[in-house]
Parts: C-alpha cells; sequence; structure tokens
C-alpha cells in the first residue's frame, strides 16, 4: 500500500534515513516496508531540499548522504589511523570482485589488501599494529553487512598471523561505493569530488547547501558578514522553520551567531545533544560555568580562545563544584584525561575547534547556548548520603 502524503511515519523514515547508513530489508523488515510505502514522498522531499538520491532496492534502502563541507565526525569512529581507511578501501575492492555468498579465507583477502595497499611502505602481516589495523576493517566490514563470518573469530588474527577465519560476501558488497558523475581518476583532490556534485544542482545550490548543512551537522555557524549561507538562514527563516516542522519533528531556532534544529522529544534511535554519555554531565557543567565568568566573553562571532592550560583549570574548578554527582570514571580521572574525553566530545559536535599552529581552543557560539545545572538542594543531599555510607 502507498501512500503520498507526509504523515508521521514519513517524518520517522526520513530522520532515520539521515541518521542511518542503509536500512537491509533483513534485518529491519518493518522499516524497510514503512520506507517502501512511501517512497513517491520521501524522494520527492530529499531531491527538492536536499538534492540527495533515495536508493530504493529489493535488498536494502539508501540515503546517499553527501555533505557541504566534511567533518572529522564523519568518518568511520572505529578507525584510528588513515592505514585503516587506506586498507578499508583495498577490501571494498575485493569484495566488489567477489560473487554473492562466495566464501574465501581470511589469507586470501590479506593478499589481496597486501597487493593493492597504496601506502609508501608495505603492509606486513607480523607487524601488530598492522594486523590490529585489519581487526578493525573486517569488523566494520561485517558491522556493514558487507562480509559475513562462517567460522572462526576475527580477533584471534590480532595476537596470531596465521589464524584463519572463513568469509563470504552479502548482496550489499557491491552497493557500498556510491556512484560519482565521473570516473574517479579524473578526479585530482577530494575537494573537487565535493565541488562536482553541485554541477546538476546549479539552480538551487544556495537552499540545498543550507538544507543539508542544518540536516547534517549539529549547527550551522555564521563564519562572517559576508556568510551568504547564514544570510540565506536568516532571511528565509520563516520558510524554513514552516517547511522543516511540517516534515520532522525538529524546529528551527536562529541565533545571532548560530542555527540549529532542536527537537523536544527524546528519540534513542537519533543521534541528538545530551545524550545519556556520563561525559555529557561534565560538558553541561563547564559549559554553565563558563557562561557565569565575567572573564568569558565571546567575541563579535560568538567565539572564545582559551588555552589548554586554561581549560584544564576550568575542568578542576568545575570538578570541584559538580564532581560529586559524576560518575565514578570522570570523579576519579585525572583532569588531563577528562579534559581530552571533554575536547574529543565537543570536537564531534561542532562546538570546538583547534587552531592548527598554536593549538589554542576555540569555543564556538553552540557550546555558549548548551547549560546544565543540578538542583540546589544536591550536593546537600549528596553530603548526607555520604555521611550515611561512611
Amino acid at each position: 500500500m502507498e501512500t503520498n502524503s507526509f504523515d508521521e511515519k514519513a517524518e520517522r523514515a526520513l530522520a532515520l534515513l539521515l541518521e542511518k547508513f542503509w536500512v537491509l530489508r533483513l534485518d529491519e523488515p518493518e522499516l524497510y516496508q514503512m520506507i517502501r510505502e512511501r517512497e513517491k514522498v520521501l524522494k520527492r522531499y530529499v531531491d527538492d531540499k536536499l538534492g540527495f538520491e533515495l536508493i530504493v532496492h529489493q535488498h536494502f534502502i539508501k540515503l546517499e548522504k553527501i555533505p557541504v563541507e566534511p567533518k572529522s565526525w564523519m568518518g568511520i569512529q572505529d578507525f584510528q589511523d588513515p592505514r585503516d581507511y587506506a586498507m578499508f578501501c583495498c577490501a571494498l575492492a575485493f569484495t566488489e570482485n567477489r560473487s554473492v555468498d562466495e566464501q574465501f579465507l581470511l589469507s586470501d583477502i590479506c593478499e589481496e589488501i597486501k597487493d593493492l595497499y597504496p601506502g609508501e611502505f608495505p603492509l606486513d602481516w607480523t607487524n601488530y599494529n598492522h594486523r590490529r589495523s585489519l581487526v578493525r576493517v573486517i569488523k566494520v566490514l561485517e558491522k556493514l553487512s558487507i562480509l559475513q563470518s562462517v567460522e572462526g573469530e576475527i580477533d584471534r588474527f590480532a595476537m596470531d598471523a596465521e589464524q584463519e577465519v572463513l568469509y563470504e560476501t552479502t548482496v550489499y558488497a557491491r552497493y557500498f561505493m556510491r556512484s560519482y558523475p565521473r570516473d574517479l581518476f579524473e578526479y585530482e583532490t577530494a575537494e573537487a569530488i565535493l565541488a562536482s556534485e553541485w554541477e546538476r544542482h546549479e539552480s538551487d545550490e544556495r537552499r540545498k547547501r543550507v538544507y543539508r548543512r542544518l540536516f547534517i551537522s549539529p549547527v550551522v555557524h555564521r563564519g562572517g558578514e559576508d556568510d551568504s549561507d547564514f544570510a540565506y538562514i536568516r532571511n528565509f527563516r520563516n520558510r524554513l522553520r514552516e517547511d522543516i516542522e511540517a516534515h520532522t519533528k525538529f524546529r528551527l531556532e536562529v541565533f545571532k551567531n548560530a542555527a540549529m534544529l532542536v527537537t523536544d522529544q527524546r528519540k534513542q534511535e537519533l543521534s541528538l545533544f545530551p545524550d545519556q554519555k556520563a561525559i555529557m554531565d561534565v560538558a553541561l557543567h563547564v559549559a554553565s560555568y563558563m557562561r557565569s565568568q565575567d572573564a568569558y566573553q565571546p567575541d563579535e562571532l560568538g567565539t572564545l580562545r582559551i588555552s589548554r592550560i586554561n581549560l584544564e583549570e576550568i575542568v578542576a574548578e568545575v570538578q570541584a563544584i559538580y564532581g560529586k554527582g559524576w560518575s565514578k570514571h570522570y570523579r576519579e580521572s585525572s583532569i588531563t584525561s577528562v579534559t581530552n574525553e571533554l575536547t574529543e566530545l565537543l570536537q564531534d559536535w561542532e562546538m570546538l575547534e583547534t587552531e592548527p599552529v598554536t593549538n589554542a581552543y576555540i569555543i564556538k557560539p553552540l557550546f555558549g547556548r548548551s547549560t546544565g545545572h543540578y538542583p540546589n538542594d544536591f550536593l546537600a543531599r549528596e553530603d548526607e548520603t555520604h555521611e550515611q555510607t561512611s
């Protein structure tokens, strides 16, 4: 049964398509069917507003999400080194040349990756770090359902290069990579690939850029007086707000230096700030503390520049005030360790940038929109609980 109205299920489908890499029919049959029934309205909306292609295949559904500007958080979070990505691409080349359900040994893909690897120095499977890279790559391929383990465990390979695992390729192996307007060999840089994306959107590039930035990134920060994307958001905010609220559970909020989509609904299936991770307590308390201090005043663009030492001092002061309510990990961790995790979180949510030369931190306006504190009687109750358990 096909529906032509953008109902609540279409809203949920759009949110999940933006969140997930793809929806596999075998793993999520109900979600797959729900999207299939709303295929026309979803395709029309994502093409018109974002310029994205919705691929509906008999085995999966995938929304091809291409950002305006790549960010570090958009990468594969399980990877730790550029070598991981290079090996991943070599592994994809191997799987794309295999038939569906064709079985092969771990040693087969190891040999192929080693032959294809483009690094300055060759791969050496007697090297522990190289084996760990391969383990991370294989696990991601399994998580994406590109590979399926038939017998054996990849973790053992990290300790012993002679370990074997039997795999088979799935029907999804040939669909991971998206198609490009031209042959990949015609592009010399990653920037050229991104630029070519707009060749087919020349007439409405500005609108689609804005929609992509609002829907994919946590925030759109104003880059200066000549920021045309932010000017578009301010000039057409009412129209944007009406359209977004009619098709999603989000609403558009526009401030002097930041624009973002927010929601009051706590959906576990969506990536929202703050989530349930314990580091969020630290982040919200640091944000609240900095807002209360006259010493930390942002500039015209809403940014604040501080040194690493200064940030550690802030974390130490905040830990002294709120630390009793933090999880055991953050109560007992060193200030350096807590600061490292905090900066990583803020970078992922585009609330912090690091200056390339000085390594100073640039606190972004979105962090200034965040705050968190305990109830007034919290610390008193914590002291009472501590006395009773002592």
